[in-house]
């Protein structure tokens, strides 16, 4: 693997968010904090505040893509700490000072480009790969977004990665600095290995009574039993609501006469353009000429329709939709501007539009394609409805019921049997449970960190009560009672006497064997002798090593400036090695193909750190300042 490339990992992890997500820069704020109060805001940039309301804002925003990217991995306190809060703020201010350069210099993106980006994203996809503007809608909705508020921001983003790249394409790496890095990677030692077993000097142990006495005593921990109890427990889940939910056929087909517009498949076309840009300060003699060129490409697709996309590769002004022939894709109401969206509309399939005007330019457009609206039957819907209707059911009931689940096992705490009576709950036995998730059980519901917090307090243990519900997975809550406890204790001596003896006699073999290892290497450096050393074998950074990994590591480690070398490494669990390297040299043949892929990792490294620094200098300019109370709220916290 190439190496530099991984000690600068969190570098390029940096970057893939500059690159992918722009909305969240991570970049350091230190340099500009200032004194200043609450009411002021907790940051300026470019004479803007960022207020505590944003900046609260945009903390819940992302615990709440971590809950649904981590889902039953999520933990909130990652998120709450006084570092991820400053690294919230960082972003608030970079983002600031970045969209204050792109209004300055006016970037825009056109809307060809916008609608055919939004048509690319999988999520807002039917199966079929038409677009499903219902869930467009309801999945911008679910963040609080219209859709022309999601216009809005999904324009800024491209604005921004028309920037980073900008910046980024700008870099390079000297040739001189990227052939070194990768004659490191693929230099070649020629190295030979004596290993000196700890098989060989078990023979030569004697372990005797008191040194097994004094490894019981020095290292107690590890033959201490922890407390463990003997518990019952009981499980409410999905599965004890589900059955007692019902759904009949006249709520099904109450659902679907009154939400019949979610079971329409609306009209769908299909549309291409030929775009002529006129930019909005363009004087009359340039209006007129763009006029002259969009009439001109409207005569020739009128003459000959089938060359549409020919006429629109060679002439269209759109990079969007240019390259593919004009093709604007399966298009939605709301996605273009007014002019385009009408004439989209008026067009009958194959029909040809006369020039259309908009903010952006003159347009020639063609309806490729008109697929009807279709109502899709009550029985073909009837068991997505029966589904939905449950589940909404369901919820509402697995509120009712994990009420009463948590208020019995609270109410009634010396036992388990009335919750399990009221639910039709199973009281289910598991012994030898510790404080600490025990790996062998794997994600069984007793196998819980804070269950079992509450399965080990005192009112648990000494008055053997009910455990509160502890909810231990999404929709998940246990609750336990102690029926046995055992307190910590330590295995006596005579149980582990063998256990010991054989621990003794493998560390005792590997210090015998490290001693003549380390004998072997001092006298090996005296004398550059070669005695006993097996076979050269070549060791790089880009191959499997030859012998063990450990002893590779070292080798490639190694002072080299005086050849030959030596170097000793301890081998975990087998022993000792010296390793002798005689030569270094450079591979006869190198591949090229990698040292390319080397060369434009190094260039892209630079790059990010061209728009890191860019990015520094743009907070400069816009004057970023952070109120230094927030900082000390932080800290405090």
């Amino acid at each position: 693997m190439f190496d530099f490339v991984r000690n600068n990992k969190r570098i390029m992890q940096g970057a893939l968010l500059l690159l992918i997500v722009p909305s969240f820069v991570l970049v350091g704020l230190e340099s500009y904090q200032d004194r200043g109060n609450a009411n002021e805001g907790v940051a300026t940039v470019g004479g803007q505040k960022v207020t505590q309301q944003e900046w609260d804002d945009a903390q819940r925003r992302q615990i709440d893509q971590a809950r649904q990217m981590m889902g039953a991995q999520f933990d909130q306190k990652l998120f709450e700490t006084p570092e991820a809060k400053r690294a919230v703020l960082n972003n608030l201010v970079a983002e600031r000072a970045i969209n204050a350069e792109i209004n300055r210099s006016h970037m825009t993106v056109s809307d060809a480009t916008l609608q055919k980006t939004i048509m690319e994203i999988q999520a807002f996809r039917k199966p079929d790969g038409s677009f499903d503007m219902e869930q467009y809608k309801a999945a911008l909705a679910a963040q609080g977004m219209t859709p022309a508020m999601f216009d809005q921001r999904l324009r800024r983003d491209l604005a921004v990665q028309q920037l980073s790249g900008a910046i980024q394409s700008t870099a390079f790496a000297p040739r001189s600095v990227t052939e070194r890095l990768s004659n490191i990677s693929d230099q070649e030692r020629e190295v030979q290995e004596l290993v000196f077993p700890i098989t060989n000097f078990l023979p030569q142990v004697k372990v005797t009574d008191d040194m097994v006495k004094a490894y019981y005593d020095k290292n107690a921990t590890l033959f201490q039993v922890p407390e463990q109890v003997k518990a019952e427990y009981v499980v409410f889940d999905q599965a004890v609501v589900d059955s007692q939910v019902q759904v009949s056929d006249a709520e099904i087909s109450e659902y679907y006469n009154k939400n019949l517009k979610a079971y329409t498949t609306p009209e769908q076309r299909t549309a291409s353009h030929i775009l002529i840009t006129v930019p909005r300060d363009a004087k009359p003699a340039d209006q007129a000429a763009a006029k002259a060129k969009a009439e001109a490409a409207l005569a020739a697709v009128r003459k000959d329709p089938a060359s549409f996309a020919a006429v629109a590769k060679a002439q269209s002004q759109d990079p969007g939709s240019a390259q593919a022939g004009g093709d604007l894709g399966v298009v939605e109401k709301g996605l273009f501007v007014k002019p385009v969206e009408d004439a989209i509309y008026a067009l009958k399939e194959g029909e040809i539009s006369n020039l259309v005007q908009s903010e952006f330019g003159w347009h020639v457009i063609k309806v490729t394609a008109i697929k009807p609206a279709a109502q899709k039957p009550l029985e073909d819907a009837k068991t997505e409805i029966a589904a939905d209707l449950k589940k909404q059911k369901m919820s509402k009931k697995y509120s009712e019921l994990a009420e009463t689940f948590s208020n019995t096992v609270y109410e009634q705490s010396d036992s388990l049997k009335p919750v399990a009576d009221k639910l039709g709950l199973k009281i289910q036995t598991v012994d030898n449970l510790t404080r600490k998730p025990n790996p062998a059980l794997g994600d069984a519901p007793v196998n819980n960190e804070k269950f079992l917090a509450a399965l080990f307090g005192t009112d648990s243990v000494k008055n053997k009560r009910n455990t509160e519900a502890v909810e231990v997975a999404p929709s998940v809550l246990v609750a336990g009672r102690v029926v046995e406890f055992r307190p910590a204790s330590k295995r006596p001596l005579a149980e582990v006497d063998a256990q010991i003896r054989q621990r003794v006699t493998v560390e005792e073999a590997a210090r015998l064997a490290r001693a003549a290892g380390e004998q072997k290497l001092a006298a090996a450096k005296a004398s550059g002798d070669a005695t006993g050393f097996g076979e050269a074998k070549i060791v790089t950074r880009t191959k499997e090593p030859p012998f063990n990994p450990a002893g590779a590591i070292a080798a490639l480690k190694a002072d080299v400036s005086k050849l030959p070398a030596y170097v000793g490494v301890e081998l975990p669990g087998q022993g000792y090695a010296v390793y002798r390297i005689g030569k270094v040299s450079q591979p006869a043949q190198p591949d090229q193909a990698r040292r390319q892929q080397e060369a434009q990792q190094i260039g892209g490294l630079i790059g990010q750190q061209e728009m890191y620094n860019y990015i520094e200098a743009l907070k400069v300019k816009a004057k970023a300042k952070v109120n230094a109370a927030a900082n000390a709220a932080n800290k405090t916290e």
